[in-house]
């Protein structure tokens, strides 16, 4: 027999550099300041919390040029072997760029057109697709990466962003679910977990109305390859994780885009794949969105049973923020049961776990929960409870608080303001704030934020004669609906 001439896999080696220059920030809130530094140079990238893990465990060896130019504008006069890469030279694969060729600091990216058919609407000025693969990792799979990277080219609106969730961005249609899947390796397990960042990501940034339908076929492809077996277990179990994560963010822009029924089963899908992987992290967070849904379904007993549920499970992961989140889940479940006290209880409990700060435990899906959702959360149940003064002062806060990047949120929390105000007799400043939500709907598509809206507008129809009532009244009639 032939020996073989594949060079083993070298070990990796952390990033400790870059582990400290993250001091005591959350691999998540790090993320969220390096996609802000993205946005300040013209940038864009899909960095989560996943991203910073694989760079400080020494899996990504050197970014890169989208995340490269954003780096060094976030430590100006470092390079990239200053901030613990290896130099772009050393690292084996696809060949490197001339150096005159490698883009500065703060210089947008060139179009990218060798290898990549361009559409007739498709810019000549777009930018290098954000992605979280090393294309200079010796082991990655290069044309696979390279498929993944063209499908989730950056597009303007959520219909062109929608139409970009092709299954895991492989095809564009739902032709990938129905062909007979071969055993998945690695590059269909980074695939999947791509695609449920992608979801997540438009979601924050358009809402759910306009992505639910085309998120379907990429679940039908998970499923799919579970049911073809895995080249490796750590490989399943990695298929699992992400299958059970990407019908948890289907479910959800299902529940958001008020199909209940379809968000119900959804969750319940990811709950009992969570059960057969013994994935507690999965399991929780089945719980935590099951237990939404049922407030929101008007199921409040069952929203708390599902919130304990899931502080039970989450508690040996070692996350106070998941912890904390889940904690306001059960709140919720109170306020719809009337129960100021036991409301008030699972609040305070939120608010002291959520002091404690985070912790490397704390899930990549939780990126969204900051100071924003405790208010946001905290706005709904007073609101519940009919204590108009007290929710409207926590929904302004959490509009105030909330990262821009965050424009679903925003309308949300300013929908949930002008209805707290509405109730709470303020008219005019409830009319001022349906305005600013009006505004964000042209970029925003929600069923939740638009029947929140409608409830305002319901309330302000006696109030006509105040101040911006009649202008806000005559603007939300006109505005069109969500399908």
């Amino acid at each position: 027999m032939a020996s073989s001439t594949v060079t083993p896999p070298r070990p990796n080696r952390p990033n400790l550099v870059f582990r400290h220059l993250r001091g005591q920030r959350s691999p998540a809130e790090f993320a969220a300041l390096v996609r802000r530094a993205a946005r300040e140079i013209g940038e864009r990238v899909s960095c989560d919390a996943r991203y910073i893990g694989r760079v400080e465990s020494g899996e990504i060896r050197c970014p890169n040029y989208a995340y490269e130019r954003v780096f060094l504008h976030m430590f100006p006069g470092r390079t990239l072997t200053d901030l613990g890469f290896a130099p772009r030279s050393s690292v084996r694969g696809r060949g490197a760029r001339p150096t005159d060729d490698a883009p500065r600091a703060h210089t947008p990216s060139p179009a990218r057109t060798t290898g990549v058919a361009r559409g007739a609407d498709e810019s000549c000025e777009a930018r290098e697709p954000y992605d979280t693969q090393d294309p200079y990792d010796p082991h990655h799979n290069h044309e696979e990466s390279d498929v993944l990277r063209r499908a989730f080219m950056t597009g303007g609106g959520a219909t062109v962003a929608a139409a970009s969730l092709g299954p895991f961005g492989f095809a564009p249609d739902a032709s990938a679910a129905r062909r007979p899947a071969r055993r998945s390796g690695a590059g269909e397990a980074s695939a999947l977990e791509e695609a449920v960042r992608r979801i997540r990501l438009l979601d924050d940034r358009h809402g759910a109305d306009g992505l639910y339908q085309r998120a379907a076929a990429p679940l039908r492809a998970a499923y799919a390859l579970l049911d073809a077996g895995a080249t490796r277990q750590a490989t399943a179990d990695r298929l699992q994780s992400g299958a059970g994560e990407l019908a948890i963010s289907v479910g959800w822009l299902a529940h958001d885009s008020g199909r209940f029924d379809d968000a119900r089963s959804h969750y319940a899908e990811a709950l009992a794949t969570a059960r057969v992987n013994g994935d507690q992290g999965l399991e929780a967070h089945a719980f935590c969105n099951t237990a939404f849904l049922a407030r929101d379904a008007g199921r409040p007993r069952e929203a708390v049973r599902a919130a304990q549920a899931a502080q039970r499970v989450a508690r040996p992961l070692g996350s106070p923020r998941l912890m904390s989140l889940l904690a306001l889940r059960e709140a919720g479940g109170w306020a719809g049961l009337a129960d100021r006290t036991g409301c008030q209880q699972a609040l305070a409990r939120a608010q002291a776990l959520y002091e404690r700060g985070p912790s490397d435990a704390d899930p990549e899906w939780m990126s969204f929960y900051g100071e924003a959702e405790l208010e946001g959360l905290e706005a709904q149940c007073w609101s519940t409870l009919g204590d108009w003064p007290r929710a409207a002062r926590h929904a302004r806060r959490a509009a105030q608080s909330q990262d821009p990047h965050f424009t679903r949120n925003i309308a949300l929390y300013t929908a949930e303001l002008a209805d707290d105000l509405a109730r709470g007799g303020r008219p005019d400043e409830a009319a001022a704030a349906g305005m600013r939500v009006l505004e964000l709907l042209g970029q925003v598509q929600s069923s939740r934020i638009q029947t929140m809206l409608a409830g305002t507008a319901r309330v302000l129809l006696p109030h006509r004669r105040a101040s911006g009532v009649s202008e806000f009244l005559e603007r939300h009639a006109c505005a069109p609906r969500g399908v």
